[in-house]
């Protein structure tokens, strides 16, 4: 099948260098192959690595993977390679999609197909901008259907190659030129969730206004969202963060579907840079549908629960909840800021979403306020700026202190 895929590829670009990479099971000979199992291992594994030959299944998998994310790492050191495909069931797409996601940055072309592409997919694909095509039948053999489909992958990865060293050689161009002509813009993260829309397309109103030079990136707060956004925080992609919208801490503290994990909210404090946090959807944990709402909500007869739409169910917080948010993200700031005289807490009084404003069907003030109050307690006398804003998240006065409080904090960066 990759002997195959490798032909259309050259099929479709006939001057495509191919770098064939051997990370099957056991030893594969083929004058195709550019990289051959044993010069895999012997060149990229670690100084601890063993014959895989002998390792158990799970035991090899992983070698094998730390082989082919070191080898990755060399080839786009070396400028050796425009994109990335691999062919595989689950234990090569668990492989090679690992290997992706550790090796490459955003943006070079990363292209799976997989048995496994139909379906809850996350654990492939992560935060990283993976595309995976389905192969309809299973990776076992040559007939009509996979061969088509693996034509149309060649098609798709040889497009997608061209269009990444075009753009390359453009922005090594441009970059120059620019750097001499013009004022680099300032690189502003956003989180947005679809109840905090409203509040995110104000802020980017202000901020792509004639007046200021930046460029705005605005990430679904999914939980992959939050993860994308602080791993182009950690590799210096962005300049400055608004916060608006954390429900991903609120999903990892009450177990909800979309959590960032543990260490959401830290990257950007530890790097020190212009940070607006304000509580945007924290009144929300995120399930699925309806029926797969965990036991416990359903059973608790004054939990708000809210169909979203026929994917989504939202489940209001309570008071204790709402309580330990407050004193989880007051913790996060108060430890990992490294600079906190370049973090400011804004908090909408009138409501943190579209669903919790007076009236709305997750409104509860004594709720928000435990909230407010376990932030406010927590950054007492840290140096970091809390303001109290009256309305909702998405009212216009309120987006305008978030604005005013990330141009003010990015002037005295400058200073």
């Amino acid at each position: 099948e990759l002997l195959y895929l490798r032909s259309r590829i050259l099929s479709h670009a006939e001057d495509a260098s191919i770098t064939l990479i051997d990370v099957g099971n056991s030893p594969t000979s083929d004058p195709t192959i550019s990289i051959p199992h044993n010069e895999l291992v012997g060149s990229y594994g670690s100084s601890r690595s063993t014959d895989p030959s002998t390792l158990h299944r799970s035991e090899m998998a992983q070698t094998m993977t730390e082989c082919a994310t070191a080898c990755l790492k060399h080839l786009l050191s070396t400028n050796s390679i425009h994109g990335v495909i691999s062919v595989g069931g689950s234990s090569g797409t668990s492989l090679t999609s690992t290997a992706m996601r550790h090796a490459l940055p955003f943006l070079i072309p990363k292209f799976i197909v997989s048995t496994m592409a139909s379906g809850d997919t996350a654990t492939f694909v992560g935060e990283k901008d993976i595309t995976l095509m389905y192969s309809i039948v299973d990776i076992a053999g040559s007939n009509a259907i996979l061969n088509g489909v693996l034509d149309n992958a060649a098609g798709g990865i040889v497009g997608m190659a061209r269009a990444y060293q075009k753009r390359q050689s453009n922005n090594s161009i441009s970059n120059s030129s620019a750097e001499a002509n013009q004022e680099k813009k300032t690189r502003i993260g956003i989180t947005m969730f679809g109840v905090t829309t409203p509040g995110v397309e104000l802020i980017r109103k202000h901020l792509t206004s004639p007046s200021y030079n930046n460029e705005i990136y605005v990430f679904h707060a999914t939980g992959h969202g939050g993860l994308a956004m602080e791993r182009l925080i950690s590799s210096s992609h962005l300049d400055a963060i608004i916060d608006l919208t954390l429900s991903e801490i609120t999903d990892y503290m009450v177990g909800g579907i979309m959590s960032a994990g543990p260490h959401r909210l830290e990257a950007g404090l530890k790097a020190g840079m212009p940070y607006i946090i304000s509580v945007g959807a924290c009144e929300m944990v995120n399930f699925g549908p309806r029926h797969t709402l965990p036991p416990k909500f359903e059973k608790d007869r004054a939990r708000k629960i809210y169909e979203h739409n026929e994917a989504v169910t939202l489940v209001r917080t309570t008071v204790q909840e709402s309580r330990w948010i407050g004193e989880c993200i007051a913790s996060k700031i108060g430890n990992c800021a490294k600079r906190r005289e370049m973090v400011q807490v804004v908090l909408p009084t009138g409501g943190l979403s579209a669903l919790s404003v007076k009236g709305g069907v997750f409104e509860d003030q004594e709720a928000d306020e435990a909230l407010f109050g376990a932030i406010e307690r927590g950054l007492e006398g840290t140096g970091v700026c809390v303001v109290r804003v009256e309305g909702n998240v998405n009212d216009e006065g309120f987006v305008g202190e978030v604005v005013r409080g990330l141009i003010g904090l990015v002037e005295r960066r400058d200073r």
